[in-house]
């Protein structure tokens, strides 16, 4: 199947990406127009540029993803549910909220399951919500154990990392996290994804969802530096 992945077939896996602290209206407005052009299922950008996403990107059938609790997972719950209404409010589409990761490793699983839990309430029937593990920072148990508190939380994906963090997306982690999760729920791939054969090693491993900075090269079968 993902040998076969070209065009629009790729192009709708992709959560189009620009995070960069720097980035500029600019910047976002270029990131927009490509998205609507390569049909991309959203573009993913700091919940600053939600609202002039949302103006460029109405009535293109392409989503805005942002980013809660970003780039750590350590802001409170009450803190992350009020962003998530705020940028829900000014039109974002799909929540990447970043998981606790030190209550996660403390073993405070109760309170990461409570701050997943408010974050996808809040989400309900308004917003798809995804959780960010940053695999990179946890064991393989941790990560299964971080993918069965996202199911049970009603999460709509479990995601890698938040490009920012250390390591990325790998084939390895997405065949843990997709054999944990089980076949209904997304996995989001994203950190170092830069290339169209590691996109369809992702995808053929389970993987439902990329997000990548270099979008436009990957589905134009080049290689790229990027998120």
């Amino acid at each position: 199947m993902g040998n076969e992945l070209q065009g629009a077939a790729l192009a709708a896996y992709f959560d189009h990406t620009l995070l960069k602290p720097e980035a500029t209206a600019t910047q976002i407005a270029k990131l927009c127009e490509e998205a609507k052009q390569y049909k991309f299922a959203t573009v993913c950008v700091n919940p600053y540029w939600v609202s002039e996403a949302a103006k460029q990107l109405a009535g293109s059938g392409v989503g805005i993803t942002t980013v809660i609790g970003f780039p750590l997972g350590a802001s409170s719950s009450l803190v992350k549910i009020a962003e998530t209404n705020d940028a829900i409010a000014n039109g974002a589409t799909e929540i990447d909220m970043v998981l606790n990761i030190g209550a996660l490793k403390s073993g405070r699983l109760e309170e990461v399951e409570r701050d997943v839990r408010g974050v996808v309430e809040a989400c309900q029937g308004r917003a798809a919500s995804k959780v960010i593990l940053e695999v990179g920072l946890l064991t393989d148990e941790e990560k299964v154990t971080a993918s069965e508190i996202c199911k049970r939380a009603g999460a709509g994906f479990v995601k890698t990392s938040t490009g920012f963090g250390p390591g990325g997306a790998t084939v390895e982690d997405i065949t843990l996290m997709r054999q944990t999760v089980g076949p209904d729920m997304g996995v989001k791939a994203s950190g170092g994804v830069r290339d169209l054969a590691a996109v369809r090693n992702l995808i053929a491993a389970g993987a439902t969802r990329i997000g990548a900075s270099a979008s436009v090269t990957i589905v134009s079968g080049g290689t790229s530096e990027g998120y």
